[in-house]
């Protein structure tokens, strides 16, 4: 996978959440990420249902297979029909997920931190717990006959 944080770009081995990295721009990073992989299939078969299961999305997500937009997902159970999209051969899968501001306001109060946001409460501190974020996965493709 690689995943893409404004001025962010990295490459994943395995999906994770942002908050276990130890660059801070991707540990308080807050906004949405854009993931992208791509990947084969042998055949497409008539008559059958293709759904894409992403597993845990945290918050939501907005899912493209082969540039077509085939909806968004906002709770579980995290899946989205692709049989429309799909296609023989290679596909090309492109993921936005969107997380709260939550990680950004934390990250704003560590030291030395340079502040990005604003806001006319201070609801978190520097050591408050970081809430997942990301594509934490397994994605999986499904074939429902």
């Amino acid at each position: 996978w690689q995943v893409d944080l404004g001025q962010e770009r990295t490459e994943l081995k395995e999906l994770a959440s942002w908050t276990n990295s130890s660059n801070p721009e991707i540990r308080y990073f807050s906004g949405t990420g854009v993931y992208q992989t791509t990947f084969g299939l042998d055949e497409k078969k008539e008559n059958t249902t293709y759904m894409l299961d992403l597993g845990e999305v945290k918050n939501l997500a907005e899912v493209f297979l082969n540039g077509q937009n085939l909806g968004i997902v906002w709770k579980t159970p995290f899946k989205v029909d692709i049989s429309q999209a799909l296609k023989p051969g290679e596909n090309r899968l492109e993921i936005h997920v969107a997380n709260t501001w939550v990680n950004r306001l934390i990250g704003d109060t560590q030291p030395g931190a340079a502040k990005t946001t604003f806001t006319t409460m201070p609801f978190y501190q520097a050591n408050a717990p970081l809430m997942d974020s990301g594509l934490l996965g397994p994605v999986k493709l499904l074939r429902v006959e």
